[in-house]
């Protein structure tokens, strides 16, 4: 654990992560095994929004990833939530704003970002 990791793999996985919240509204990284992942995708399907979820879990490059979403969000934990480019916090912050109605208003900004 912690930054490690060769200067070409985290530089890749920034990329990744920089393109990935560019192209996509709304974007979960996420492991499959942890509750508070569970809990934002939860959250965001009962607002019936359409995301892209990277399972960090399921790529060998998973742990770059988290590293650089630690660069980016000053957090490494999972799940990184991010509506509209925005880093909207993790699986208690994506429940909280569901409950507030928040969630459902960014969800509707995005415009696709509904089913």
């Amino acid at each position: 654990m912690g930054l490690s990791g060769s200067k070409e793999d985290n530089m890749a996985a920034t990329n990744f992560v920089e393109t990935a919240i560019h192209d996509k509204c709304v974007v979960v990284f996420s492991k499959t095994y942890c509750p508070y992942c569970k809990m934002a995708k939860a959250a965001l399907d009962e607002e019936g929004a359409k995301y892209e979820v990277v399972e960090l879990d399921k790529r060998s490059d998973g742990d770059a990833i988290q590293n650089a979403l630690a660069q980016i969000t000053g957090a490494r934990t999972v799940p990184r939530v991010f509506i509209k480019g925005k880093c909207i916090g993790g699986g208690s912050e994506t429940r909280d704003m569901q409950a507030s109605g928040e969630l459902k208003k960014l969800l509707e900004e995005c415009g696709n970002a509904l089913k």
